[in-house]
């Protein structure tokens, strides 16, 4: 299950997380990521296929994405574009849309790296990669097989080596069943954003964060996971993950890679990634570029409070 065009390639731990016994998942043909001439990405192509995360939070608890105005990403919204030779067009709206295929999902061996859009994949939130939806987009997926449904945000490119229709985050692919078979018969729905919030206003967007504030790691409270840092200084922010897990194992893989102190801090269900403290005079610039040569372009500056 091929997936990103984003040319951020990232040499990341992936965390350990997911369904029973472990292990590689049934193979699919094909194995999700960002397309194999990414800078850096060798070390992840070698690997034989996609896995399950060895110990997941319960992810039956992870609330739908959340229908949102939001403007068209920077990336991965070039049109057309090419991968292995060949082309593909991105619509220009995603009004209407709907199609009946297979859906495949991507798990472990992605999560944390970047998608096309610059955004982090994050396996345990609702999302997916498609290769012609505008980014992002959210659509409704629907198995054909026991007609159980999840809302998408889409957010990544692929699959490109089959005629799927979707790839699917491992937490919508538990939803809709197809975690063991790999695979799945679904319809994809595109969902009017103004009409959704119309019928559902504030009302369902609350309920999803709330759900999404009890969706926890294996072991993990809803206290921070770690904020320590020295007084003064600002941070830069690298990621924002629904997983304890995912976001430890991020900071690993960074204070390795950058060899400066990497924080996570959490709020409102989120798990925020942190370099720093830095010394916004003299500092800040240089780990910024050592983050974007990482792959991570869209590092952005918070302070201590943040």
């Amino acid at each position: 299950m091929t997936r990103t065009l984003v040319a951020l390639g990232v040499l990341l731990l992936l965390a350990g997380c997911a369904a029973s016994g472990g292990g590689p998942r049934p193979s699919t043909g094909e194995t999700a990521g960002s397309t194999p001439t990414a800078t850096g990405g060798g070390e992840r192509y070698a690997l034989a296929g996609d896995a399950y995360p060895e110990d997941p939070p319960d992810v039956a608890r992870v609330p739908d994405a959340v229908p949102q105005r939001e403007p068209r990403s920077r990336g991965g919204n070039k049109s057309p574009y090419e991968v292995w030779g060949k082309r593909y067009e991105v619509m220009a709206d995603a009004s209407g849309y709907r199609r009946d295929g297979r859906a495949s999902w991507y798990g472990e061996k992605f999560h944390g790296y970047a998608t096309s859009n610059g955004e982090i994949y994050d396996m345990y939130k609702m999302s997916a990669a498609h290769r012609s939806l505008p980014l992002p987009s959210f659509v409704r997926v629907t198995s054909l097989d026991n007609g159980r449904s999840a809302i998408v945000r889409v957010n990544d490119r692929g699959p490109f080596h089959s005629e799927r229709e979707i790839d699917l985050s491992y937490a919508a692919a538990a939803r809709l069943g197809i975690l063991k078979r790999g695979t799945g018969r679904v319809r994809v729905e595109a969902i009017d954003v103004e009409r959704w919030i119309a019928e559902n206003g504030s009302a369902g967007r609350q309920a999803a964060s709330d759900a999404s504030e009890r969706v926890e790691a294996p072991g993990v409270t809803s206290s921070p996971v770690a904020a320590e840092a020295a007084p003064g200084g600002v941070f830069l922010q690298v990621a924002a993950l629904g997983s304890a897990e995912g976001a430890r194992a991020l900071q690993s893989r960074l204070e390795e890679e950058i060899a400066r102190p990497v924080r996570v801090a959490s709020a409102t269900g989120l798990y925020r990634v942190q370099v720093g403290p830095l010394d916004p005079a003299g500092q800040v610039e240089p780990v910024r570029e050592q983050l974007r040569r990482a792959g991570f372009a869209q590092a952005f500056i918070v302070n201590d409070a943040d």
